[in-house]
């Protein structure tokens, strides 16, 4: 009797880094069949945040295409080149998708066994994980908020600027009051000068409060960056 491969189930759960150093946004963390495999063989890394799940769905970090492509799954929060990374290889095989040819290029070089999914559960839980905001605490929302809402004003393209990102900015664990900078939202964009010439770097830094409405602050916030030239009111970077 033909013994045939076992499918496990995606789970993808939202989790808030404790590290500062790691991305201020949530990582997205995937669980097989209810277990955090990858932590079990790659302690230090994280997993791909959700600032990359919000694009078109051909863009997000596990979607499978027609062709297998290798994707760094986990990552240090230094660089893969200095403490190692976890690698995986995914592709389609009908109605399932495959997980395969690990690497573990970090010091415990164990890997996870091979997965198979049922792809249309698999892809229902990418869609699924991608539109939740469970996870999101007031200053994770703020800054969503934010971001939306300068990206569709067309505001920094008036002034010949490009708007690379809106972050939550969250205190840095450990440290003393008196030293930590408080929450807020980070706003980050450039300004280049002309052809051949240096790209000015620019960025907000913006607090928050944790007693008054989510959509008051975000119309506050907004209403600081685009009253006047955001060259003119931001922190110059370089």
């Amino acid at each position: 009797m033909t013994e045939h491969p076992s499918i496990s189930i995606l789970t993808l759960r939202h989790r808030i880094p404790d590290d500062w150093d790691a991305d201020p946004w949530a990582e997205v963390r995937p669980l097989i069949d209810g277990v955090d495999v990858l932590k079990e063989v790659h302690p230090e890394g994280f997993a791909h945040s959700w600032r990359y799940w919000r694009g078109p769905a051909e863009s997000w970090p596990l979607a499978v295409g027609e062709e297998p492509r290798r994707v760094m799954i986990t990552e240090p929060t230094c660089t893969a080149d200095c403490c190692g990374a976890l690698y995986v290889t995914m592709r389609r095989d009908g109605d399932q998708v495959i997980w395969e040819s690990w690497e573990n290029t970090s010091d415990i070089t164990a890997v996870p066994p091979d997965f198979r999914f049922d792809r249309a559960q698999y892809e229902a839980e990418l869609v699924r994980a991608a539109a939740d905001r469970s996870w999101e605490e007031s200053l994770d929302t703020i800054a969503r908020l934010l971001e939306q809402t300068l990206a569709d004003s067309g505001w920094f393209e008036r002034w010949d600027c490009v708007l690379t990102g809106v972050a939550p900015r969250r205190e840095e664990p450990g440290l003393p009051e008196e030293i930590t900078s408080p929450p807020g939202v980070d706003v980050h964009f450039h300004h280049v000068r002309g052809p051949g010439e240096r790209v000015d770097i620019y960025q907000y830094e913006l607090l928050v409060t944790s007693d008054h409405p989510v959509k008051e602050q975000v119309r506050r916030l907004a209403h600081h960056i685009l009253a006047d030239d955001p060259r003119k009111t931001a922190d110059l970077h370089r």
